[in-house]
């Protein structure tokens, strides 16, 4: 059997996210949906697995009116999987959807220029362009960009002691930043922004966007993607890894 999977995330005002947690969790194990959601004050961040109606069910449930029409604008990228990638369904409460640590850094106020799949080789061919992986080491180690940056770093949390030690403003006038779906790039836009950076871009959708839509005889990454379930890795086309 294949499986339909969706990565989902929006940064949006929800206040009322604890009260959200049983009602999405019912919802979901009702629909036979596996994985892991993240809610938060600052938006829903997640990755559900199930049947193709499932995940349909699924996106009625976060577009209808349990949220009240604020995710009016999520980013959804799906892919495949020829076995269940989770062993569960987990709906958490967090501090953030993805962990920063900067009150500085708020995506719903501002964040860097969107650019699209299409677009993105134009902009990192640029000699003035700094490419930025916003990914963890070993994420990196498994695939990035041609002449991307690696900021080594263990977690997320540690973007902001790397750009403080590596990165310069009056140095590095073009950051184009990208991760594996977009999310880590709201962050880390908004706190670069916030912290005097000129221009800064990042790759709408990230980095599975990429490989969903450029063609591989046009692409510059290079390697295999890594994705946080049991499929491991994608490829160009979200071909799952050969094992």
């Amino acid at each position: 059997m294949t499986y339909r999977v969706a990565a989902f995330y929006q940064f949006a005002a929800l206040p009322d996210f604890r009260e959200l947690r049983e009602p999405l969790r019912a919802r979901c194990a009702a629909l036979g949906l596996k994985g892991s959601v993240l809610l938060a004050h600052e938006g829903i961040n997640g990755t559900l697995a199930g049947t193709t109606e499932g995940i349909a069910g699924l996106i009625e449930i976060l577009q209808g009116t349990l949220f009240g029409g604020r995710l009016d604008h999520l980013e959804l990228k799906y892919s495949t999987a020829e076995a269940m990638p989770f062993q569960r369904l987990k709906v958490r409460l967090k501090k953030e959807i993805v962990t920063l640590g900067a009150a500085e850094a708020d995506p719903t106020k501002r964040v860097g220029a969107y650019v699209d799949a299409a677009h993105w080789n134009a902009l990192i061919s640029d000699p003035e362009t700094l490419v930025l992986d916003t990914r963890n080491a070993f994420e990196v180690a498994m695939g990035t960009f041609h002449g991307a940056v690696d900021p080594g770093i263990r977690s997320f949390g540690e973007f902001k002691t790397f750009a403080a030690q590596k990165l310069d403003p009056a140095k590095h006038r073009r950051i184009a930043m990208f991760c594996t779906g977009g999310i880590r790039c709201e962050k880390a836009s908004a706190y670069l922004l916030a912290h005097g950076f000129g221009e800064v871009f990042h790759l709408k959708g990230g980095i599975l966007k990429y490989l969903e839509s450029v063609p591989e005889s046009e692409s510059r990454w290079r390697g295999e993607c890594f994705v946080f379930d049991e499929r491991v890795a994608l490829a160009h086309g979200l071909r799952e890894r050969r094992t």
